[in-house]
């Protein structure tokens, strides 16, 4: 996910040596708990990229705290294997009212939360109405993220009205206005079902500090509880986060009865750890490395590609006001080149903001070859053949939408150098300064970015572009967040050629260029079988098996 990505600083060498001094740590850990049956091993110690930002996923949005969650939460709904779509998890089914104000939950039955705890209407109930009355802080969009974005805000502003209790297993959940994305948002660990009892005794909600920088609870420093099949046992802050198998648990165990997520902030720092033999995988392999890890003996696998890298246009900086400009720097851009070159194999094309597994893909869009003729021409009759601009690219991150943002870049600078545009590039570290000059300020021009979906709702991509006016775009057309707020709210069987629609009008005004789904790589020992792989990162360890 693009929003509030955390990355720990620091360059190679002193990364690498940290690297190596933790690797004796995590070493030392999986051979003192490494007594499984078979393989003899039940510790699995994977490479995060960061700490997680919190271990509360209700106040998260940052992937590396979502990976944690998913072992420890579970959430009413769950994901498909292998995909985006949602499917049953805690609640084994539901219904929805006609007019889409009423969602009926039944419950699965005879679960536990991992301090003992009954998972029961109450408990749902319990959670829906902590996020909807957060005050102060704990409501601010820094913390309270997707709640405040999927539901509208807390209290008097957002969508949500109440929650009750039928019967044990059955809880009612009621809003003030549609929502028809809520049952796949539901899937997102921000909305996991936490202990009632946790939350009230490690007082959750009391958050401190300021927006930029909270200060989180107890709970969410050290006591999360959830009814995964995994329970938290440590957390080392810039080092590592141990979580042990829950006894208690409703659900099957592979091998994995140990995890340890060591903390490797830099790509070839993890790829060593690997070729170590201190870690048993790592997430974000750069396309560099692919090659070498096969010939290794490594497994390297392919998460489906369910996001979108584009190349965004401030319109509140001139020319890019000018459609006309707008068109030449999407004709301008050699897109099988820079896939070819920068991105890994098996990277999608893209020709409009919503990957192609997405419903509401459209053939019908407006599209931009590359053709440098054009380009110029287009430049010409802009009256800007001797065009500079100015060009944001982050440093210091690997994103599964961009690998390697400074290879990206340098090829599109190229192919804008080819058709008379002189290019001033502008790097910034991605944390903390990046998203905050792209998304906070209109101090840019033609950007990088991308954007991981969170859930399979074409609203989720386009709808969070261009679904209002923001900094980052710099325009504001009524008309088309009208046309966009319109098939959000459709009926579900118009909301297909609705987004068509949406899409297609989008790429004929043409805000930026949608360059590229890429293929995000993870690489494992040949020893871990039944990796779960997800588009969306559903990857739960309980299902893991090792070999000899």
């Amino acid at each position: 996910m693009r929003r509030r990505a955390t990355r720990l600083a620091g360059g190679v060498t002193l990364v690498t040596a940290a690297a190596v001094a933790l690797s004796g740590c995590v070493a030392s850990e999986r051979d003192a708990e490494g007594s499984g049956e078979g393989s003899g091993k039940d510790t699995f110690v994977f490479a995060a990229s960061a700490d997680p930002g919190s271990l509360d996923p209700a106040f998260a949005s940052d992937g590396e705290s979502f990976r944690v969650a998913r072992q420890i939460f579970e959430g009413l709904v769950g994901v498909e294997p292998g995909t985006a779509d949602p499917a049953p998890l805690l609640a084994e089914s539901w219904d929805i009212s006609d007019d889409g104000l009423e969602y009926t939950f039944h419950l699965k039955e005879g679960v536990k939360f991992q301090d003992d705890t009954d998972f029961d209407a109450e408990a749902v109930c319990f959670n829906f109405d902590r996020w909807a009355n957060w005050t102060g802080l704990a409501a601010s969009e820094s913390l309270s993220y997707y709640y405040t974005h999927v539901f509208g805000g807390q209290g008097e502003n957002g969508k949500y009205d109440s929650c009750a209790a039928s019967d044990a297993a059955t809880a009612v959940v009621k809003l003030k206005s549609p929502l028809p994305e809520l049952v796949p948002a539901l899937s997102l660990p921000s909305f996991s079902m936490q202990s009632p009892t946790a939350l009230e005794e490690f007082k959750a909600d009391e958050v401190g500090g300021a927006e930029d920088a909270p200060e989180l609870s107890e709970y969410a420093t050290g006591h999360p509880v959830g009814t995964g099949p995994y329970e938290f046992g440590e957390w080392k802050a810039g080092e590592s986060v141990t979580l042990k198998a829950f006894d208690g648990y409703w659900g099957e165990f592979g091998d994995v009865k140990n995890i340890v997520f060591t903390v490797i902030s830099e790509g070839t720092a993890r790829r060593q750890a690997l070729e170590a033999g201190d870690i048993d995988g790592y997430d974000l392999v750069a396309p560099a490395d692919v090659d070498a890890l096969k010939d290794g003996g490594y497994q390297v696998l392919n998460r489906d590609p369910f996001n979108i890298l584009y190349l965004g246009m401030n319109q509140k900086q001139k020319p890019f006001d000018d459609p006309k400009v707008r068109q030449a720097i999407a004709h301008a851009i050699d897109k099988e080149a820079l896939v070819a070159a920068a991105l890994p194999e098996g990277t999608e094309v893209a020709t409009q903001f919503v990957p192609s597994t997405v419903s509401g893909y459209s053939d019908d869009v407006a599209t931009y070859e590359f053709d440098q003729e054009k380009a110029k021409e287009l430049l010409k009759e802009a009256g800007q053949e001797n065009l500079e601009l100015e060009f944001n690219y982050p440093t210091d991150v690997s994103r599964p939408y961009m690998p390697d943002a400074a290879a990206i870049y340098e090829a599109i600078s190229a192919d804008l150098e080819e058709v008379g545009i002189t290019v001033k590039a502008t790097p910034e570290p991605w944390s903390p300064t990046y998203l905050d000059t792209i998304q906070g300020s209109d101090k840019h021009g033609l950007h990088l970015l991308g954007w991981t979906g969170d859930y399979n709702d074409t609203y989720n991509f386009i709808g969070t572009f261009f679904g209002s006016e923001s900094a980052e775009w710099g325009f504001d057309d009524e008309a088309l967040f009208k046309s966009l707020g319109d098939a959000r709210y459709a009926p579900v069987d118009q909301q297909e050629a609705q987004y068509k629609a949406a899409n297609e009008a989008v790429m004929e005004f043409l805000p930026g260029v949608p360059l590229a789904s890429p293929v995000p790589s993870l690489a494992f020992t040949e020893q871990v079988q039944g990796y779960p792989v997800s588009p969306v990162q559903d990857e739960v360890y309980n299902v893991i098996t090792f070999t000899e």
